[in-house]
């Protein structure tokens, strides 16, 4: 993955995943589930669309299904995504700073949190991954800046 000039002070705009699954809190805890496995993710973001537009009210997580249905022995047809949702949701604003970003989850303990635009609407998904990728390309160019100092100062020498 490839990120515009900028690294840790660029906007989470920049890295948030745009395409987010979503559904309403009315869906099936198991249609959730098969969502996520279509779409190879590990989570969906739950929203209100009652106004016109998507704003998110709560995440379900891979996990969240194991721990919640599969391990109660809970019949996934019968619960909705709403009854398992975590509701109190970190919601990063579409310009905040990488290193804020950083700052909010790891506060809040969370790997997770819905990107949304000025108006509260859903505009993506940012997740620890995609934040732990940036700063090892940051470091892997301050490791390149180091390796060619080096042969710089080495040039200079002979």
């Amino acid at each position: 993955m490839h990120y515009k000039d900028g690294g840790l002070i660029m906007p989470v705009a920049q890295i948030a995943n745009r395409e987010v699954i979503s559904v309403p809190s009315s869906s099936s805890a198991l249609q959730a589930a098969k969502m996520m496995r279509q779409h190879h993710v590990g989570d969906i973001v739950i929203t209100d669309d009652s106004t016109g537009r998507p704003v998110p009210i709560g995440i379900v997580t891979d996990r969240d299904l194991v721990l919640e249905i599969l391990a109660q022995e809970v019949d996934p047809a019968r619960v909705t995504v709403g009854d398992i949702m975590t509701t109190n949701l970190l919601k990063i604003p579409l310009g905040e700073g990488i290193s804020r970003t950083i700052q909010l989850m790891r506060a809040r303990g969370t790997r997770r949190a819905p990107v949304v635009d000025k108006d509260g609407s859903l505009a993506g998904i940012v997740c620890v991954d995609d934040l732990i990728e940036l700063i090892a390309d940051e470091l892997g160019e301050l490791a390149n800046l180091v390796a060619r100092e080096l042969k710089v100062e080495e040039k200079a020498r002979q």
